[in-house]
């Protein structure tokens, strides 16, 4: 077992090596010229794209140390304004948010930190057993071909130093023995050196706690909302209709033979009440997780959505595949809440939405041409409005966004960290 362990960390650090070279080097490479470029004005637009890369490349790097060395890096990254387009001026905003981000100057400083300490660590397991089966063989290598030494780059050894024949064996199996133990370790080393650098300071990590934990309470408050809300709607709607329609057959049973025509139409008003119990059943079922959008995705069910709308709603959707169940979860209901509030309180005659996947964050638009001034507090006829979306949203660490002048238009973005 623990030779199975040290030889898969060396062909791990092989891995790793160009990996790391290649992307250390050539991101902070990258990265300085594009800072140096600021002052010409040219480093506004390609700084945000190189910062981009570096930040995949250090998310990369997490994953990787989880999988292959159990080593949890945690990140925290400030989110950016809602809004934000792909023009001059929004590249500006994005590159200024970056630059002030804490996060971006810890993943610069390690960056030629893991080129050069990083790489070492990585090349260590595989040098040592290359190294170690070189010379404990080399007596062999010699014996056979005559040129062992000038192969391992130790010249003609029967020549200039024979003495090496008998001491590199002795040599190589300590190199042998010190890889068996510390291979894995070294690995890890590497991951630990990445997450000294990647890991954000106490005060950052405990403001993110104190978020997600107020989240929670919110998600569990509304999870048992929404238990009592299924428990209503199942004892007045569909149970009741169920005991009448069971109290109806009762009746029909009793009246079958002395009275066949108000039997027949009992029987009639039974199957009416079944079949809107039926109904009943699947709008509940619709509410908790409807079937489109387990069965064909967000979009799909965003979609399904507009179309029972009474404005008009165009939707664009362009996601790359399926997201995790949660999140669309999250983000149909999310939809559906801010489309409800558009059509009852804002007055407006067509609404548009827009999901696409950018970034690590899947991002969502919904604009109405209404009358604005919309808020995140209740709306007036009732319900959650907009702070409800947002309440939901603060469970995967989402954001919600609302720009609604007088007279309008709104513009509602939702935004939602994800693979």
């Amino acid at each position: 077992m623990r030779v199975r362990r040290t030889l898969v960390a060396a062909v791990r650090g092989l891995g790793l090596a160009p990996a790391v070279e290649l992307g250390s080097v050539t991101l902070f490479v990258l990265a300085v010229v594009s800072l140096a470029l600021i002052v010409v004005g040219v480093g506004v637009l390609t700084t945000p794209v190189v910062l981009f890369w570096a930040r995949r490349y250090a998310q990369l790097r997490r994953v990787w140390g989880y999988d292959l060395a159990g080593v949890r890096i945690p990140a925290a990254y400030r989110p950016f304004p809602a809004g934000l387009g792909h023009g001059p001026v929004s590249q500006a905003r994005r590159c200024a948010v970056l630059l002030r981000d804490p996060a971006t100057w810890r993943e610069l400083l390690w960056l030629p930190v893991d080129a050069s300490a990083g790489l070492a660590l990585v090349l260590l397991p595989p040098s040592l057993i290359g190294y170690g089966v070189g010379f404990v063989l080399l007596p062999v290598l010699e014996g056979l071909t005559g040129i062992g030494g000038e192969v391992l780059g130790l010249g003609s050894l029967p020549a200039e130093r024979p003495w090496l024949l008998f001491t590199l064996p002795v040599l190589g199996a300590g190199f042998l023995l010190l890889a068996r133990y510390a291979n894995p370790a070294l690995i890890r080393a590497h991951f630990l050196l990445a997450a000294v650098f990647l890991t954000p300071p106490r005060a950052e990590l405990a403001e993110r706690v104190a978020r997600l934990t107020e989240t929670r309470h919110d998600a569990v408050d509304a999870s048992a909302a929404e238990l009592r809300r299924i428990e209503r709607d199942l004892h007045d709607g569909a149970q009741a209709r169920l005991v009448a329609m069971g109290m109806s057959l009762g009746t029909i049973e009793a009246l079958v033979e002395r009275d066949p025509a108000q039997a027949k139409e009992l029987l009639a008003r039974a199957r009416q009440s079944s079949a809107e119990a039926l109904t009943e059943l699947r709008d509940l079922v619709r509410g908790i997780h409807p079937p489109v959008l387990a069965e064909r995705g967000l979009g799909d069910a965003v979609r399904a959505l507009a179309l029972r709308m009474a404005i008009p709603v165009e939707v664009a959707v362009a996601l790359p595949g399926r997201l995790a169940a949660p999140v669309e979860s999250a983000a149909y209901f999310a939809v559906s809440e801010v489309l409800t509030n558009a059509a009852k309180h804002s007055g407006a005659d067509r609404i548009a939405v827009g999901l696409r996947h950018a970034d690590g964050r899947l991002l969502i638009t919904v604009s109405d041409n209404g009358r604005g001034f919309a808020a995140t507090g209740p709306p007036p006829g009732g319900g959650t409005g907009l702070g409800g979306i947002e309440r939901r949203l603060g469970t995967f660490d989402g954001t919600l966004a609302v720009s609604s002048p007088a007279g309008g238009p709104t513009l509602v973005t939702l935004e939602i960290p994800c693979a």
